[in-house]
């Protein structure tokens, strides 16, 4: 029954993740990791660290300037900046890379896997939007190799109060995307649920992006669709990754929304950054009845015209059930540089959508 309640999970989790916040749900009271905001507001993805929130400036540096995601010399440099006793959550991977030295191995084996031995193959890592947080900040990113584009993805990274890097979390897309099977699937393993009340809340207008994510997911979570909606931007993106294609306009949301309107899913956020434009923040979700060791992990990432106040971009993405996921492995194996079976024209997903 467990293993059962896992792998409907994982097909299911990246469906939720945007909406559970909206849709009637029950969920107990779970620790937060809370931030105070920044003043002043960078770009998604500015491609200088000077003057950047800490947090951004570390991962920016660490990026464009060390290589630390596609070169044997930039795990080095990553591995240098973090705390000794670290986490690396790499969700592709079956368990949590502990310690400094042990992140140093991973990031080194992945950069010779994806390049070669001998160096021989383009493996570029681009970034594509980051969050403007100084004591966390996540970023989404894309594979590239010569003209081509492979592997999207999102990382959550978050510093001590040494300024080291302490936790990452990273999850890179899945290749199967099942679509609207997800809906079936979720009503099928939650036909039993009980309906729980809505919660109460106190309704708001929070400005910054990390205090809209907070307010929608740990207050209005569960109570109000509507009140949810109105910080949607008419124009907003929004990227499932358990769907092949975006999500355009806020109608296309709203009808997304109701789709999961049933109860029994059980969502819980775990850490937020301090990000002002743009927020990141990571997650876990089960279905009611399920064994509490079965939550499948994710992260979001969302974005603010900040002056609207008004939410633009989401994108959302679970861990797989199985690690490494056997598609996943499989285009890594074939195209190790891409790892996808069916890359892009580099460019040709417009900030790597």
């Amino acid at each position: 029954m467990q293993r059962k309640y896992f792998v409907v999970l994982a097909a299911a989790s990246a469906g939720i993740t945007g909406l559970a916040a909206f849709t009637p749900s029950y969920r107990p009271d779970q620790p937060r990791i809370q931030r105070s905001a920044l003043a002043g507001v960078a770009s998604s993805a500015p491609e200088s660290s000077t003057s950047s929130p800490l947090a951004q400036s570390i991962v920016l540096s660490l990026v464009n300037d060390e290589g630390s995601f596609s070169s044997v010399d930039g795990a080095d440099k990553f591995a240098q900046s973090c705390a000794a006793d670290v986490v690396y959550e790499d969700c592709y991977e079956p368990q949590p890379i502990v310690g400094s030295g042990a992140v140093r191995k991973h990031l080194r084996d992945r950069a010779l896997q994806r390049s070669g031995e001998d160096g021989s193959r383009d493996a570029g890592f681009r970034l594509d939007k980051i969050t403007d947080g100084a004591r966390a900040c996540g970023f989404a990113w894309t594979w590239t190799s010569g003209d081509l584009e492979g592997l999207r993805g999102t990382t959550y990274l978050e510093l001590n109060d040494s300024n080291q890097i302490q936790y990452v979390r990273e999850i890179p897309e899945p290749i199967y995307k099942p679509g609207d099977a997800i809906v079936d699937l979720l009503k099928a393993v939650t036909k039993d649920a009980t309906p729980k009340p809505p919660p109460e809340y106190t309704s708001k207008t929070p400005s910054t992006a990390n205090e809209i994510a907070k307010y929608l997911f740990d207050e209005v979570q569960g109570a109000d669709v509507f009140e949810a909606l109105r910080f949607f931007d008419e124009s907003i993106i929004y990227r499932d990754f358990n769907y092949e294609e975006l999500l355009r306009g806020k109608g296309d949301v709203e009808e997304f929304i109701k789709k999961f309107s049933f109860p029994g899913i059980q969502f819980a956020t775990q850490r937020f950054d301090d990000g002002i434009a743009s927020s990141c923040f990571t997650w876990e979700v089960l279905l009611e009845g399920a064994p509490e060791n079965a939550a499948i992990k994710g992260i979001s990432f969302y974005e603010i015209d900040t002056s609207s106040g008004l939410i633009t971009y989401v994108r959302d993405i679970p861990e797989p059930a199985i690690k490494p996921a056997p598609l996943g492995k499989l285009a890594r194996q074939l195209r190790p540089a891409l790892g996808v079976f069916a890359p892009a024209a580099k460019g040709s997903r417009e900030e790597g959508l």
